[in-house]
């Protein structure tokens, strides 16, 4: 027999829990442990929002809750504008096997008349919302997580053969400032895989070079120029005011002097390098996972370490790598998905596969372990690949 409109709401309140406003503020304050999630639809959420709510459209909860709210024995609590569609999305996410699920009754219209913590997502423009519309489709991102794409600041060392592809899809992403750190100039030898240059460049600095290309890419995008290297006397100066540190660069001295500034600063590390046919990356995040010193203490001999203008470099591999950086980076920016934090991913472009090697944190570590032996930074002199970025 057909149901009103109004059985079915009788019949959804009755097989659901609803909680007031009081009580969700009361739970909200006292470090909560539940997911908030707003069902309202993207104009509304845009208005306004409670602060810590996952944005899951209610046209679109079939489809995402799955991929976004995966433990269904988890609790969560859903709100929409009244009280209705968070109530009838209850129900659905009870059929769909979700086990601990309540409503907000009245819901969001009511929080805002009553003064209660609300926030209101940074409004894109209309450009934007066109230009990264793909983003705007994306539960995981949206636009909030657009909106902290646009306010990240990224540092790339090296605008070389890793920081090229790099640079590149963090400007496309959306990232609102990319610093550039490279004290050389384009050479004719480099376009055989650094894309971010042309024959137009050759002789220019490779900062300037890379803006060039950058700005064309996207005219919004704010590139901050270090054209000089990295050193133990600049470090401070480059590293302060960016978010995360994307590492191209092909010299051990450069990479001992980025781990340590890092763990000093507590910012996370997006490390990659190659050697002739094969490639690894992985993240670094000071704490939470391994550092670079964790797995190699003290750089090696000279000797051991060519650099690729010595051993040579597929031109592809560092296209990969480099990408395999940018989506690191911008998951860290984003806090979403899992970062390679204590695990290597190596590529084999030869043999086209991928291992996962497990790194583990060195409680002995003189950088980061429980007693650490240096709290300085060191220039290793008379130690360096040849000078250039990948």
């Amino acid at each position: 027999m057909a149901k009103t409109f109004q059985e079915i709401m009788a019949e959804t309140r009755r097989a659901i829990r609803e909680v007031s406003l009081e009580e969700l503020k009361a739970r909200l304050e006292s470090k909560p442990d539940f997911t908030l999630v707003d069902v309202r639809e993207g104009d509304e959420y845009r208005a306004g929002y409670i602060p810590g709510a996952v944005h899951i459209p209610r046209g679109h909860l079939e489809s995402k809750a799955e991929s976004l709210l995966p433990q269904k024995d988890a609790p969560l609590v859903l709100y929409c504008a009244g009280g209705t569609r968070s109530a009838l999305a209850a129900r659905t996410l009870q059929e769909m096997g979700y086990t601990r699920v309540e409503s907000a009754n009245p819901g969001y219209s009511q929080w805002k008349d009553r003064r209660y913590p609300m926030e209101v997502p940074r409004a894109l423009t209309a450009d934007q919302r066109d230009r990264y519309s793909r983003h705007l489709l994306l539960p995981e991102v949206g636009e909030k997580g657009q909106a902290k794409l646009l306010d990240a600041r990224v540092l790339c060392l090296g605008a070389g053969g890793l920081g090229a592809p790099a640079a590149l899809y963090l400007a496309a992403a959306g990232v609102g400032t990319i610093g550039l750190v490279d004290a050389d100039v384009v050479d004719a030898s480099n376009l055989q895989r650094q894309v971010i240059h042309s024959i137009a460049t050759v002789g220019m600095p490779k900062v300037d070079s890379a803006e060039k290309t950058l700005k064309g890419l996207n005219p919004e995008l704010n590139v901050v120029k270090f054209q000089e290297r990295l050193t133990s006397e600049n470090v401070d100066r480059i590293f302060d005011g960016f978010d995360v540190i994307v590492d191209g660069c092909d010299n051990f001295p450069t990479r001992y002097l980025v781990n340590d500034a890092s763990v000093m600063k507590r910012k996370p590390v997006v490390h990659g390098s190659i050697f002739r046919f094969e490639g690894q990356v992985t993240t670094f995040v000071p704490y939470e996972g391994p550092c670079y010193r964790c797995l190699y203490p003290e750089p090696p001999p000279a000797h051991l370490a060519p650099s690729c203008q010595e051993a040579g470099v597929l031109g592809v591999l560092p296209g990969l790598i480099g990408m395999i950086q940018a989506t690191e980076a911008i998951k860290l920016v984003l806090k979403i998905g899992t970062p390679l934090v204590g695990r290597l991913l190596t590529y084999d472009s030869l043999g086209m596969k991928f291992r996962e090697l497990k790194l583990r944190r060195d409680d002995e570590c003189p950088m980061c372990g429980k007693s650490p032996s240096i709290h300085g930074y060191i220039d290793y002199e008379n130690f360096c690949a040849l000078p250039g970025h990948a």
